[in-house]
């Protein structure tokens, strides 16, 4: 058997657990000994992590030569076309590269969904409209780069899935442990994309993350 942890990053948060500049990490909100991230996640993105501290495991999640599907949530400048659409399905160009084909769909404002803080600058003259994106590669900051060279700059980026993993209902800073048999495989194939709802029940009172350094 093997423990992994699903935890919903908020923004601004480091993806590791130190930080010589002093930025919030991840020891801010999970005190866990001996468990280490599968994969990072942008400083200014939110969303899914894993952690473990099975190294196999890790690898398989992690690697891209395993394929696991990752599903974000864009919140985009300007109303998506279909035609940006299109060229995120079938794959772009970018400065190191051309990407494997995306799914890539319209959808909703996720809901519900937590509030940013801070929040997306409000822009009155120019609207913006939400996509679903899955991709199987982990490029450095690919979904901006792929969504700026469509005409469509993220404003707004939130990881719901890896795989079979998905938020819910997880809220910001919070994290589950899940026990797992020692499959990994199954782990490491290609799944279906995420559901369009987090499952995120808003609560009178925020909780207080386990571990959080206020100052003074």
């Amino acid at each position: 058997m093997s423990d992994i942890f699903i935890f919903n990053k908020p923004f601004q948060v480091m993806s590791q657990f130190t930080d010589s500049d002093g930025r919030a990490t991840l020891a801010d909100y999970i005190r866990i000994p001996a468990i280490y991230p599968a994969g990072r996640l942008d400083y200014d993105s939110e969303g899914l992590m894993i952690l473990t501290g099975n190294g196999e495991l890790q690898h398989q999640i992690s690697h891209p030569r395993h394929k696991l599907k990752k599903t974000y949530w864009a919140q985009v400048e300007g109303e998506i076309s279909d035609s940006a659409l299109a060229q995120l399905r079938n794959g772009i160009t970018l400065k190191d590269g051309p990407t494997l084909p995306a799914n890539a769909e319209r959808i909703p404002e996720p809901s519900p969904i937590w509030p940013r803080d801070p929040p997306v600058r409000f822009r009155a003259a120019i609207p913006t409209s939400w996509i679903s994106l899955q991709i199987s590669e982990g490029r450095n900051r690919q979904v901006r780069r792929m969504t700026a060279a469509v005409g469509f700059p993220t404003l707004r980026l939130i990881r719901a899935a890896i795989g079979d993993w998905a938020l819910d209902g997880l809220a910001p800073g919070e994290h589950r442990k899940i026990t797992l048999c020692d499959e990994f495989k199954r782990y490491a194939s290609p799944n279906k994309p995420a559901s369009r709802r987090t499952n995120y029940k808003p609560r009178n009172k925020s909780p207080r993350p386990t571990g959080r350094k206020r100052s003074p």
